[in-house]
């Protein structure tokens, strides 16, 4: 029997306008408790450079700059069985209560899902033609080996929110 591991609770506020979907959590941010943990995922550099902050490695900090750019952070996944943190290992997953979030956050104008895994997770639980726009943007994950300019030039879709 496989360890059931479980996401992170949602970071959002009333001032949300975009929301961002992993997933579920790797070892390393699992072991961390922090969102995007392991030093190799590109995801808090994307953020950093989109919004031209000065990166950090301050958790704190990094949960600060999300705010004031009115990002939220939540998986598609609430709990699941998984050896490593490969997606494709993911087994018995249960899915988060995504259309819920939303309803109590009126606020968000777009999802953009952080890899593969996440959006077709997404397009499960709310249907292709959902009131909010949904995106695929490549995995900032360091498994997902296309270069980080590239990652980069597709991310800044959330610029236009």
């Amino acid at each position: 029997m496989q360890n059931r591991i479980s996401s992170f609770p949602p970071f959002i506020d009333q001032q949300s306008k975009i929301l961002i979907l992993g997933s579920i959590p790797g070892v390393k941010s699992l072991e961390k408790q922090q969102y995007y943990g392991h030093p190799q995922n590109k995801f808090w550099k994307i953020i950093f450079e989109l919004f031209k902050e000065e990166l950090t490695e301050n958790y704190d900090d990094r949960i600060n700059i999300l705010k004031k750019h009115n990002i939220a952070l939540w998986d598609v996944i609430d709990s699941c069985e998984r050896k490593g943190s490969l997606d494709s290992e993911i087994k018995n997953e249960k899915a988060n209560q995504i259309e819920e979030l939303l309803e109590q956050h009126p606020n968000i104008k777009a999802i953009f899902c952080n890899g593969g895994k996440s959006y077709k997770n997404l397009h499960k639980i709310l249907g292709k033609n959902f009131r909010i726009p949904m995106y695929l943007l490549p995995s900032t994950s360091p498994l997902h080996t296309i270069s980080f300019e590239r990652k980069f030039e597709d991310w800044k879709k959330i610029l236009n929110y």
